[in-house]
């Protein structure tokens, strides 16, 4: 692990940090300075010529790093990213709850859990530490992005460990709500258990036959609403996409699910047609005081744009 960042935090985001190899053994020196050791470790797409310029790169005690600083060894370096212009995502985060451990949110869709790739200022994590004031805010569990509901947070890095465990033991008893077609001849409720993987770098994740289950969803109707169903939606294991690709199996994929049954071109930054899946409801029995939790979401299907 680095040292304490000379940097602050900008936009509820720690500083990024780099650092140089050991000492080569046969004393050779790798790159000439920093500025070519920089040129060569970051992507193409990070402007390393403007940031060398107005000192964006910094040393353990803050001083400017610059191009020509002969190379060093074991050396770190701090710097905060450049952030593209992110339109905001529509929608109200209400917060369900907080105390002085948690802070319990129900999330609109399409705003990201956590900051990562194209979707970084507008992420709950950064939202919420700048308008919470609490700098170390995170996730102790895992959203989509497109999914709309109840995501639960630790106020500080103290609480995370708990409350994760929590989630990892299966002690967490979740609901959700999915609209989705009717289907007479399906008979419900019923229980869907396979295994599901999904590969890093793909889009989607597939159900692998004759695998040890891994996946388990009871399924029930709970009313009608046109010519589509209400459905309650109870994981007893969290994988990915595990409730879409589940539905999608029984012939009722979830209403405006860009992945499932087909992948369909979406721009990332198309907030039309919110996907009609809903984290409702998170109970379990708090494991720093004993006492019983329970949180419902505020929202109800059909999930309307900019709701």
């Amino acid at each position: 692990m680095p040292p304490r960042s000379p940097l602050p935090p900008r936009h509820g985001l720690a500083a990024a940090w780099l650092r140089t190899a050991d000492r080569d053994p046969a004393g050779r020196q790798p790159w000439p300075t920093m500025g070519a050791w920089l040129r060569h470790k970051l992507p193409e797409h990070v402007d390393v010529e403007r940031m060398l310029t107005v000192g964006a790169f910094v040393d353990h005690a803050g001083r400017a790093v610059h191009d020509e600083d002969p190379y060093t060894p074991h050396t770190f370096v701090w710097f905060h990213r450049d952030l593209r212009d992110e339109p905001e995502v529509p929608g109200t985060v209400h917060v369900v709850h907080r105390d002085e451990r948690l802070v319990v949110i129900d999330k609109p869709p399409f705003l990201s859990s956590i900051p990562r790739g194209r979707h970084v200022t507008q992420s709950v994590v950064v939202r919420l530490r700048a308008e919470l004031g609490l700098p170390e805010l995170s996730p102790v569990h895992r959203l989509d992005r497109v999914t709309s509901g109840l995501l639960m947070l630790a106020t500080e890095r103290r609480w995370r460990a708990p409350y994760q465990g929590v989630f990892e033991h299966r002690g967490v008893r979740k609901t959700y709500w999915a609209l989705a077609p009717l289907n007479p001849e399906l008979q419900l409720p019923t229980v869907v258990r396979n295994h599901i993987r999904k590969e890093r770098g793909q889009w989607r994740a597939e159900v692998v036959p004759d695998a040890p289950v891994n996946a388990e969803t009871l399924v029930e109707l709970e009313r009608r609403l046109g010519e589509h169903g209400v459905y309650r939606l109870t994981p007893r294991t969290g994988r990915t996409h595990q409730l879409r690709l589940h539905l999608h199996g029984l012939g009722i994929p979830i209403v405006d699910d860009p992945l499932y049954p087909q992948v369909r071109a979406v721009a990332v930054d198309d907030f039309g047609r919110p996907l009609q899946l809903l984290a409702g409801e998170l109970a379990f029995t708090d494991p720093v005081d004993g006492r019983e939790r329970r949180y419902t979401s505020v929202r109800r299907l059909p999930l309307v744009a900019g709701d």
